[in-house]
């Protein structure tokens, strides 16, 4: 899910003093030449990276305040879409996507003549493709927070052989904030780790059940991150929660997917780019894709490890069905990322719509997120339960 263009995700001027503050911004110019000011109370360090696919500018920054509005840094010239927020406490993060390939001709922090403050002028010049794919190269440039590759032989870390660790996974994050609400302007980051505290503390109190969040603070994770972080914690089930926005405001719903090649529907195959495409907001260079590899042990892991996601999407639906609102044919399935390994058993739940007002206002009702918690639990136990008969 997208943030609007240009979306401030972090902010206020009275942010703790550890941060720096940037407190107004400038951008002007055009196809072939643009300007983007940024005025600070102090110094900023920052570094400037370059990512294709699509071609981007990242700039990365110290924990920083965003004091000024979005609309200061729409979109404007070289720039197709700007984006900026926090990565974690301690980072922020400025990504900006060229219309066409560009490089920052100039990129410096200069004190103001008052000597009050400094600002951080960037100016971006057009550049031909290869040019810009010759930066590119030149850096081989790894994000240091990035997470190793997915190691399907990897065996996570083992928990107590009585436990059962269950991650939850609350949606965007940072500089990602996700959809907004159609009426209230909540971003969807704040509400699925709102309901994923909720969901985690009412597992945590279920016998054998230990719950652990992949994040449990306004921070960015990659995607990729996500995945090994559950399996860091040895977790043998992941939930990822999010709360999308449609062009149709007049559906509503939940909905539960499951990971496939191919899309179940239009919907859910454009849900899942949106979805695939957090880590390209966040400034994440992508992987490359990997062949496919003629495992058949893998492959074998892989289709067992679909069977219980279905099985788990289905424990989801029959709790929720008659209680909740569901959307039509609401086990849905499609490419997700977030849903990648291929030996923990994952499903992405889609708690409502915010393009809906119905379905808003009970995202934000904190009644409505205990009544849903409950009844995922209950998912839970009716999943777990052929399990623990056979041993599992």
């Amino acid at each position: 899910m997208l943030a609007g263009q240009g979306a401030a995700l972090a902010s206020s001027p009275d942010a703790p003093s550890d941060k720096l503050l940037a407190y107004a911004a400038r951008i002007a110019g055009d196809d072939a030449r643009t300007r983007i000011v940024i005025d600070f109370d102090q110094k900023p360090d920052f570094e400037v990276r370059y990512i294709a696919s699509p071609d981007r500018i990242v700039v990365d920054l110290p924990a920083t305040a965003f004091g000024f509005a979005a609309d200061t840094l729409a979109p404007t010239g070289l720039f197709s879409d700007i984006r900026f927020g926090s990565m974690d406490d301690t980072s922020a993060r400025l990504v900006l996507t060229a219309a066409r390939p560009a490089r920052l001709v100039t990129a410096e922090a200069v004190e103001n003549e008052d000597g009050k403050g400094f600002r951080l002028v960037l100016d971006a010049e057009l550049v031909p493709q290869q040019d810009f794919a010759a930066l590119v190269a030149a850096q081989a440039w790894t994000p240091a927070a990035a997470p190793p590759p997915i190691d399907p032989a990897a065996a996570p870390v083992d928990p107590a052989a009585s436990e059962f660790v269950i991650a939850i996974d609350a949606g965007h994050g940072g500089i990602d904030a996700g959809a907004t609400g159609a009426t209230s302007k909540t971003a969807e980051k704040d509400i699925t780790l709102a309901f994923a505290k909720v969901l985690h503390d009412k597992l945590a109190k279920q016998p054998g059940i230990r719950a652990v969040l992949t994040r449990d603070t306004d921070r960015f994770l990659s995607l990729s991150e996500r995945v090994v972080v559950a399996r860091q914690k040895g977790a043998q089930l992941l939930i990822s929660l999010h709360a999308d926005t449609l062009r149709q405001g007049d559906i509503r719903g939940a909905t539960v997917y499951t990971i496939s090649d191919k899309a179940s529907d239009h919907m859910a195959a454009q849900l899942a780019e949106r979805e695939n495409f957090s880590d390209t907001l966040g400034g994440v260079e992508l992987p490359a894709e990997t062949a496919e590899v003629n495992d058949i042990l893998l492959d074998l892991t892989r289709r067992e490890t679909q069977a219980f996601s279905i099985s788990l999407a289905q424990a989801v639906v029959g709790s929720f069905e008659g209680q909740i609102s569901l959307i039509n044919n609401p086990h849905r399935h499609a490419g997700f990322r977030v849903l990648q390994a291929p030996d923990m058993p994952s499903i992405l739940l889609e708690l409502g719509f915010l393009s809906n007002k119905d379905d808003e206002a009970l995202l934000l009702d904190p009644a409505w997120r205990e009544k849903v918690a409950d009844l995922l639990v209950e998912a839970v136990r009716r999943y777990r339960a052929p399990l623990v008969a056979n041993g599992g």
